[in-house]
């Protein structure tokens, strides 16, 4: 088999992997469908981007029309940014200020009338040789950088702000969304950087290498897209996302501040607090409820949920996350040292004292003891 039979082949499963992703991803019940279909959208545009490695162009016309299939490439970062989006904020939604992210699609197809989709005196061999070196495709290239850099920043400074949202907000011990989303980010970054490659290596004079990147190329994408579905179909839910108004306690501690002019009254209202939040933690255990929030804690001990996350965040320097699963590990402790308990189980355990995840418990564990809670419990 030759290389291009090989790259057809390679490029046509693509296709029907991706199109099969994106039935799947528009037709899988779930709570938060907008980021379904976000998605859905981002891998048929993957598919009609990856098609190109199979079409045969025969008339002029159709060459146009594979100029501006080619072209649909400049969906693909803005729909993975806004699938992203919509995965980490329950409460986004579309709306008509992003269209904004067309414009480089517009762009370029304006940019090709005069002498791509108007001219009409070239004939299809001579134009296609030539069409590598016309200055409109080096635009192309170019802006697709240049998207690309853009969106993947404004990604990694998206997952950045959630993190530290969540952690500041949420006791829930899984960290799926964030890991999840990290890894596709991170694997496009990979994927693209070896695409950007390609492209370096079409204008030089290793056309051998040129066109072993091609099927390179277009196998990694099918992969990419295999790994997708694997991960679809083990989680074919979509993980929980935060209020995008929640607030930062470093945005809020001005505010809150303000209120107080006296320091001497303000140190001593915030001793006051810490005491009752830790007799109430121990007393009460609401840490128990996996799902517990900074908003319900904040309701069940009649404190505004902004002094409290300035409370927790800044003056007792823990995120929510940490605070809350410190008691988790405590009781834990006592739990695996106690000798009438020895009978349950690690998994057991973790379920009881608030956790849902066995990774979370042992990481959690071994971040304050030291020790695996196999070991705590045999040392004990």
């Amino acid at each position: 088999m030759d290389r291009l039979s090989l790259l057809q082949g390679i490029g046509r499963i693509s296709v029907f992997v991706s199109l099969l992703l994106a039935f799947f991803l528009l037709t899988v019940k779930t709570e938060n469908k907008l980021a379904n279909r976000l998605f859905a959208w981002f891998f048929i545009f993957s598919a009609i981007d990856l098609s190109g490695f199979f079409i045969d162009v025969g008339t002029r016309n159709e060459l146009n029309l594979e100029i501006f299939r080619s072209t649909a490439c400049l969906f693909g970062m803005p729909l993975f940014y806004l699938f992203v989006l919509a995965v980490c904020y329950s409460d986004f939604r579309l709306k008509w200020k992003h269209l904004v992210h067309l414009l480089p699609f517009l762009l370029v197809n304006l940019v090709f009338i005069p002498r791509i989709y108007l001219s009409t005196n070239i004939d299809k061999d001579s134009f296609a040789a030539t069409l590598n070196q016309m200055p409109e495709i080096y635009l192309i290239q170019i802006l697709i950088e240049f998207q690309y850099v853009f969106y993947i920043v404004s990604v990694f400074l998206i997952l950045k702000k959630y993190k530290e949202i969540y952690l500041e907000n949420y006791a829930d011990s899984s960290t799926a969304t964030y890991k999840w989303l990290f890894q596709i980010t991170c694997v496009f970054l990979i994927a693209h950087s070896i695409v950007a490659l390609k492209n370096v290596l079409r204008y030089s004079g290793f056309r051998e290498i040129f066109l072993w990147t091609n099927v390179l190329v277009g196998a990694i994408a099918l992969l990419i897209t295999c790994w997708f579905i694997m991960k679809a179909l083990n989680h074919p839910e979509l993980f929980r996302g935060v209020n995008s108004k929640l607030k930062l306690a470093k945005d809020i501690l001005p505010e809150v501040e303000e209120k107080t002019e006296c320091k001497d009254v303000q140190d001593d209202a915030i001793s006051s607090q810490i005491s009752t939040l830790k007799q109430y933690m121990a007393e009460e255990e609401p840490f128990l409820d996996p799902s517990l929030t900074i908003q319900e804690l904040a309701n069940q001990i009649d404190i505004p949920v902004r002094d409290l996350s300035v409370l927790i965040n800044h003056h007792m320097d823990q995120h929510f996350f940490d605070f809350v699963n410190e008691y988790r590990i405590q009781k834990a402790m006592g739990i695996l040292k106690d000798q009438s308990r020895s009978q349950l189980t690690v998994l057991e355990i973790l379920y009881e004292v608030g956790f849902n995840s066995k990774s979370s418990f042992n990481t959690s564990f071994k971040k304050y003891t030291n020790l695996t809670p196999t070991a705590y419990r045999n040392d004990s």
